[in-house]
């Protein structure tokens, strides 16, 4: 018996890492995927499906027809409006580049949308699997590399993997760009960086990300290091060329949108449109929403508005404070950078609702953290304790059961 386990444990370290990682990613999605019919199985009618759909149907809810209407139909011309004249919602607020992917593999296999786009968002989620281990493996040991992508494929939000939303490819694009951060292969950085910010909102973040990125690299090395040109001048010219870049498409599709509908508000205000149901119609003010959604929301916690507030000040001085602690550098500067900027953007930019939970998918550098302790009785309960946050998510976010409050 001891001779067995010792020859398993001899073939298990001789397994290629892609070839563990697969096999982790189809395990987790069998789960995922059991989970999923489950709530589909007890699915009603809803605007999107009749009743007790099958997978590919129940994959393709919520936002994932707004990508189909994008793959199909494309964006308007002209914006459609409420009956009180504002910006309705509509699909200016999606980026192309998924749904253009989708479009293409249904005009090459013929196949209809929910089952295309359910295998192209999967097959990004592996490749996503495959380079996030890449990239953890830069920044920690091999085995915690390994864990850091067992908790990505069954973390709470790991359904998002195989519907018909761009987060997959999404974070494939957003995994490659920061291992390329980290190997300071900037140039590469700029067709990689144009892709992912007509994938998911993310230039904005990412240029902050390189202008911390260079403020590190040039004011926090030591004086004897600055002299053995630690920076050197073509490295600082491409990574501020590269933030100037990614600053620039993080304004992109604003403009794009302005220049096929005549109108500099219509992203903007079509992004507006989905808080309008919450607070109204307003203004894009940076930094504002979170405070109004503190309003907005102490009835519903049934607390006051002020102690609301400052639980969410404690919260956001809290996670900010703990990027900072020596704990969190073990996973390196550049993705504790990324942490802050996507976090800043959030704050900036986000209402927060129902959506934040997948909103903060793109924060998922962090799971290498979690993946720090080697203690197996832990990493078996944070496992089971994200598997059932699988089941929370699709019940709360995903599954319609009457009343539509709560969109993922």
């Amino acid at each position: 018996m001891a001779d067995r386990a010792l020859t398993l444990s001899a073939r298990y370290r001789r397994t290629p890492w892609w070839v563990k990682v697969i096999v982790i990613f189809a395990a987790s999605r069998v789960v995922t995927t059991a989970i999923m019919l489950w709530f589909a199985a007890r699915q009603g009618t809803n605007a999107w499906t009749a009743a007790h759909p099958d997978y590919f149907d129940f994959a393709a809810i919520w936002d994932g027809h707004w990508y189909y209407i994008i793959s199909v139909v494309g964006y308007p011309t002209s914006l459609p409006l409420t009956a009180d004249g504002n910006i309705a919602e509509n699909a200016w607020a999606f980026m192309p580049a998924y749904p253009a992917v989708v479009r293409l593999f249904m005009e090459l296999t013929g196949q209809s949308f929910p089952v295309v786009a359910v295998f192209v968002s999967v097959g990004f989620a592996l490749a996503a699997a495959l380079m996030f281990y890449k990239l953890m493996r830069l920044v920690v040991p091999a085995s915690t590399a390994l864990f850091s992508v067992v908790l990505f494929c069954v973390a709470p939000l790991s359904p998002i993997l195989q519907v018909t939303y761009a987060e997959p490819m999404h974070l494939l694009l957003l995994t490659l760009a920061l291992y390329l951060l980290i190997r300071r292969s900037y140039w590469m950085l700029i067709p990689v960086i144009a892709v992912m910010s007509l994938t998911r909102p993310s230039g904005l973040a990412f240029a902050l990300t390189m202008l911390l990125h260079v403020a590190h690299r040039w004011w926090m090395q030591r004086p004897q290091a600055r002299n053995r040109q630690a920076f050197p001048l073509r490295e600082r010219v491409a990574s501020i060329v590269v933030g100037l870049f990614s600053a620039l498409c993080g304004i992109a599709w604003l403009l794009i949108a302005w220049g096929v509908t005549g109108s500099l508000e219509a992203y903007t205000r079509t992004e507006l449109a989905w808080r309008a149901a919450y607070i109204g119609q307003g203004e894009l003010v940076p930094f504002t929403a979170w405070v109004s959604a503190t309003s907005f929301w102490a009835p519903w916690f049934g607390m006051p508005q002020p102690l609301l507030l400052l639980l969410l000040v404690i919260v956001v001085t809290g996670f900010f404070a703990l990027l900072a602690s020596p704990w969190s550098r073990r996973i390196g500067v550049d993705l504790r950078l990324w942490i802050v900027s996507y976090s800043l953007y959030l704050l900036a930019v986000f209402f927060p609702q129902s959506s934040i939970f997948r909103l903060l998918v793109p924060l998922f550098p962090a799971l290498g953290l979690l993946a720090l302790p080697k203690s197996k009785t832990y990493r078996v309960l944070l496992v089971a304790l994200c598997i059932v946050g699988q089941v929370a998510w699709v019940d709360i976010g995903w599954w319609v059961d009457g009343v539509d409050w709560t969109p993922p």
